[in-house]
């Protein structure tokens, strides 16, 4: 199901969706395909957003598209200590 179909059946709602399809453009996946699991009620979305399995997310459909931002340079980077090998 494409996202602008799960935008018009969960108007401004917090959606558990399993991903589908998507491409990468830059530093950005675009979710071409999905399928609906379920809604997520606004006081559970960031828990639910944290125990979703791999390939899973959830996003509210107020966004129009559904767009996830890609981190290629990690802020903070570990350094061996000097007794290692």
């Amino acid at each position: 199901m494409k996202w602008q179909e799960v935008r018009e059946l969960f108007p401004d709602q917090f959606v558990l969706v399993s991903i589908l399809n998507y491409h990468e453009e830059g530093n950005k996946k675009i979710v071409d395909e999905v399928a609906p699991i379920r809604t997520i009620s606004e006081q559970d979305a960031n828990k639910e957003f944290f125990q979703a399995e791999p390939g899973s997310l959830v996003y509210h459909t107020s966004n129009q598209d559904f767009v996830i931002h890609l981190r290629r340079d990690p802020l903070m980077r570990v350094r061996r200590s000097s007794n290692e090998n």
